[in-house]
């Protein structure tokens, strides 16, 4: 619960910048089918890989992290909340113990933006993935 509101807040905070000159239509998330998150997204922060290979009927995700080399998401799920399209990431693998993404698709700028709890650490980060 806390890091959906942390992760509300951002997406309001991020909403309340300056929008640029000629920006993309809005898309409502609504229209948005959850295919749309599949294919490779880059955090430019530290090159951190998140593949989305394939979303299934019930939102689960065919998804492997890389930094660089490949670790397996222990839980991959992707699931509208509201007007929003989410995707949640576990990985257990690796050194990280249940670290945990917690993203929303940003429709208008083609990004995956969200949280990152790095659970070894007991630390949050706010991050942003874009299509590579």
């Amino acid at each position: 619960m806390c890091i959906a509101l942390v992760l509300c807040a951002i997406c309001d905070a991020g909403a309340q910048g300056t929008a640029p000159a000629t920006k993309p239509p809005a898309v409502a998330a609504d229209k948005v089918d959850l295919d749309v998150l599949k294919g490779a997204w880059v955090r430019p922060d530290g090159g951190y890989v998140i593949v989305i290979k394939s979303v299934g009927a019930a939102g689960e995700l065919d998804a492997m992290y890389y930094n660089p080399n490949p670790l397996p998401f222990a839980k991959a799920q992707a699931r509208r909340d509201g007007q929003l399209v989410r995707a949640d990431f576990e990985i257990r693998a690796g050194g990280y113990a249940g670290s945990t993404y917690t993203l929303g698709y940003d429709p208008a700028n083609d990004q995956l933006k969200g949280i990152y709890y790095q659970a070894v650490a007991k630390q949050m980060f706010e991050v942003i993935f874009v299509r590579k």
